[in-house]
């Protein structure tokens, strides 16, 4: 048996059961959902197990107390198969008035709602897993502590073993955790299968509504093209009317990218609202990202050696992947990752913003002395518009490369750190 790769969201599961009486663990399909409750379930029922869906779907219906026996936490995988039993745990939880009682899996949320009654609200804590990060596959050394930061401790060094060459191919392969120790082509083959799974099966059998598949391939790829900028929807349904023989209206691509979130193939990045000493407008449309960067990749065709030959495409996903990443080190420091962007055209790639008030400027760069120079003067430039009388100083200023020997800090403090180098 394959040895189990310690994941971020371990501890922070482990917390959680602590706190409610049931978690919900959220996310995409292949990223490690079922593996990692696996690790704390007492007992486990698979509902989606051939043998026995279809009359685990019954029981849960006629007598879904039965579904609930179990030592604790129970692990209830893919639980969404019979929404009954959402409100059968929030009873059981006020029953038995104990924490860590059951966890539930998913990889969609329930189409049909018609059976939850009751939100769960503080019974049932929500959690959502994402890809493996560069820390959890190995791949970074961790050296350059955001938890460290975050507490001033920001006179950083680190040595960086990734080459531009290595960063292709990670963007390529992406988080999915059968892909990590494989080959180079069945890793790259990963995520290729999962966006034909998405495409062919996954969409019609969501919400059982019969979609193209070749409409579905052909949204994934626009989206794919406009990967880490701030296009609205309008831009991508035009971009897919150039490509359609048969006419297609706004409200079903919209339709179709919605349940493309519901099954959190795609994670929006939101913008972030600071206080500013001036009345600048701040832009407040969301950056586009999957939830994993070699989702647009695969979408596109696009293998490692032709990012290496289109730097501008390679930026982009590299931008996303460093997103996903920051999320996931995000959920573990209890903080949250946006963009900003404003009316003047100045951005700021990503804010990491704490629950305590506590934030982080990152821009994000391949690398190279002009866009470290360029990422820098930008984070300077938004620092002086911070109104600091209503919020907090930056805890640190960053820019994240893909290249770079060195993680360190320069005179003006401002962090150069690559990706390579960073962890919790």
């Amino acid at each position: 048996m394959k040895k189990y790769m310690n994941r971020i969201a371990d501890n922070i599961l482990k917390q959680r059961l602590e706190e409610k009486g049931a978690i919900l663990l959220e996310g995409a399909k292949w990223c490690g959902k079922t593996t990692t409750a696996e690790q704390l379930a007492k007992s486990i029922i698979y509902m989606q197990n051939p043998k026995n869906r279809k009359q685990n779907i019954q029981l849960a219906e006629i007598n879904p107390e039965l579904i609930l026996k179990g030592d604790t936490p129970r692990l209830i995988d893919e639980w969404q198969l019979a929404p009954v039993l959402w409100d059968a745990v929030r009873f059981e939880i006020d029953q038995r008035d104990a924490w860590g009682q059951f966890i539930l899996t998913g990889s969609t949320t329930p189409v049909d709602k018609s059976d939850i009654s009751h939100s769960g609200t503080g019974r049932i804590g929500r959690m959502l897993m994402r890809p493996m990060s560069l820390l959890e596959s190995g791949e970074s050394n961790g050296e350059v502590s955001l938890e460290k930061l975050f507490h001033g401790e920001t006179d950083i060094a680190s040595i960086n073993n990734l080459e531009l060459t290595d960063m292709a191919f990670l963007v390529c392969r992406g988080g999915w955790p059968k892909a990590i120790h494989a080959s180079e082509q069945v890793a790259l083959r990963q995520a290729i299968d999962y966006v034909d799974a998405v495409v062919e099966i996954d969409m019609n059998q969501y919400d059982g509504i019969e979609r193209d598949p070749s409409r579905i391939r052909r949204l994934v790829r626009s989206y794919a093209r406009n990967i880490s900028s701030q296009a609205k929807l309008s831009k991508i349904y035009q971009d897919m009317l150039t490509n359609e023989v048969e006419t297609i209206s706004q409200d079903t691509i919209y339709a179709y990218i919605r349940a493309l979130k519901e099954m959190f193939v795609i994670e929006e990045l939101e913008a972030w609202n600071p206080n500013l000493r001036s009345k600048t407008a701040i832009r407040t449309s969301n950056t586009l990202h999957f939830v994993d960067p070699s989702i647009a990749t695969a979408a596109l065709g696009i293998a490692p050696e032709d990012l290496i030959n289109d730097l501008n495409t390679f930026g982009l996903v590299f931008e996303s992947m460093c997103v996903r990443d920051l999320r996931v080190y995000g959920d573990y420091l209890d903080g949250k990752i946006y963009h900003y962007r404003d009316q003047s055209g100045l951005e700021c790639d990503a804010v990491i913003h704490l629950r305590n008030g506590k934030y982080g400027l990152i821009e994000i760069k391949l690398g190279g002395d002009k866009l470290i120079e360029e990422g820098a003067a930008n984070l300077q430039k938004l620092q002086k518009r911070i109104d600091t009388s209503k919020m907090k100083n930056p805890s640190f200023m960053m820019v994240l490369t893909a290249t770079g020997n060195y993680a360190y800090k320069r005179k003006d403090g401002v962090l150069v750190v690559p990706v390579g180098c960073l962890g919790i």
